[in-house]
């Protein structure tokens, strides 16, 4: 049986795989396991519940505050919020349990469970299974006064912006802007953030209705962010995700910076400030090698982990590193935030602009990208990527034919059913064959 847990949550069609009598279930046994890490004698427990504007968020916001407070959990509804933002609420109020409803970058019928343990920080591994081991075990019922109590709090949106807004290396005066709210859960934050640091913002998409998050719009579909840098004639753009824990931007001229060169700027940065811990930044395996030479360059070092921002915080963690992130546009800054945060990250990297008096694209530049091919393969069973025979064959031919010009990785999405074929090479014609070629090996042998 599969994991019920992928790299960011539980996610599925809401109210078909992701139905309210799941999300109950969830949020019943993650108060379970976690509650039995408190400290004896402690206050009531308190869990806060966000959610992206999803229409089926209002729906699993219900289930999930129902669970919390039948296992005799009080719970805060802090509304629709970024996901970074109801993990920084979690710390900041003490709080036992952060529960976020989102299925980030995925389209709208998709909806997602998110959870956060005390201080605001992603489960590991090991406690997701422990709640996915217990979703159906017996247990003994509070009643009377020991049920949970439920009530809604209005100021998490002020505390967060603020605390963005104090954590800017420089001020944004003189900067026109153009952000990308997904129509999501950073469509007020973002905008919010970047004008009180003195911004000229220019706003899109954002405005919610329940239906249109990630709509041809966000990280997710850049084109209208870069029509818009253009079209204004903004110094730079940012975009973020339907639940705002990535951001992606936009230089002057229209090209797209992604997550590595916005890391890359980041790095350097925070190398000169001496804020960059053990001049080590943490990236995926997905990071192109161009961001590798670039950060060898400048004397820092580059430790690589499994894809998903959770992984890349366990070993900044572990380490005790200050900044990691992925190509997708997670950005960790760990003295400010506990995960993957976008509209902290927009901030960062727009001071660095503001900063130095460059350009986005001059301060990009430093990350010169290898040509690459990413070609995600949906509707297939991705289980078996690892294991088929005739994949493997393929891949092996493909890192025989780039030699030393180039690299292949295939691996399976954690939140999505579909394998990610990503191919780098001398150039990006032969990049495009290459990873064209193994992505029909691909869609042919794991076709559902």
């Amino acid at each position: 049986m599969a994991r019920l847990f992928g790299t960011d949550g539980v996610r599925g069609l809401a109210n078909d795989t992701l139905t309210p009598e799941l999300a109950l279930r969830l949020s019943t046994a993650a108060a379970h396991v976690l509650l039995e890490k408190r400290a004896a004698g402690v206050a009531r427990p308190l869990a806060l519940v966000g959610r992206d504007p999803r229409a089926s968020g209002e729906m699993l916001e219900a289930a999930v505050v129902a669970g919390l407070t039948s296992a005799g959990v009080d719970v805060l509804r802090v509304g629709v919020l970024p996901t970074p933002a109801v993990a920084f609420l979690t710390g900041t109020h003490g709080a036992d349990l952060g529960v976020m409803l989102s299925a980030s970058h995925n389209a709208m019928p998709d909806n997602g469970v998110k959870f956060f343990a005390r201080a605001g920080h992603k489960l590991e591994d090991a406690i997701e299974d422990d709640i996915e081991a217990r979703l159906d075990e017996q247990w003994e019922r509070p009643t009377g006064a020991e049920v949970g109590r439920a009530r809604d709090g209005s100021e998490g949106l002020e505390t967060y912006v603020s605390h963005v807004v104090g954590s800017a290396p420089a001020r944004l005066d003189g900067l026109k802007i153009v952000v990308d709210g997904a129509n999501g859960a950073a469509s007020t934050a973002s905008p919010d953030a970047l004008r009180r640091l003195g911004a000229d913002v220019v706003a899109i998409n954002t405005e919610p209705d329940g239906l249109n998050i990630n709509d041809n719009c966000g990280s997710t579909h850049i084109e209208s962010l870069q029509d818009a840098v253009l079209r204004v004639h903004a110094d730079a753009g940012v975009a973020h995700d339907g639940d705002a824990d990535r951001c992606l931007a936009v230089d002057a001229a229209g090209n797209v910076v992604d997550g590595d060169q916005i890391l890359g700027v980041l790095a350097l940065a925070m190398h000169e400030r001496g804020t960059l811990r053990h001049d080590t930044v943490v990236s995926t395996v997905m990071s192109n090698e161009g961001f590798r030479v670039a950060m060898r360059a400048a004397g820092i070092t580059v430790q690589d982990t499994a894809v998903g921002d959770r992984y890349v915080l366990e070993k900044m963690k572990a380490n005790g590193y200050s900044l990691g992130g992925e190509q997708s546009g997670h950005v960790i800054l760990l003295d400010h935030a506990t995960t993957g945060d976008g509209v902290l990250t927009a901030v960062h990297l727009l001071a660095r602009v503001a900063a130095t008096g460059k350009s986005l694209g001059e301060l990009a530049a430093t990350v010169e990208r290898l040509p690459q091919r990413l070609i995600n393969v949906p509707d297939v069973d991705k289980t078996r990527v690892v294991s088929d025979p005739a994949i493997a064959a393929a891949v092996s031919q493909a890192e025989t034919d780039l030699g030393q010009t180039g690299r292949v990785l295939l691996r399976q999405s954690g939140t999505e059913p579909l394998v990610r074929v990503m191919v780098e090479a001398a150039s990006q014609e032969r990049a495009d064959d290459v990873a064209r070629a193994l992505a029909d090996v691909v869609a042919a042998e794991l076709a559902l």
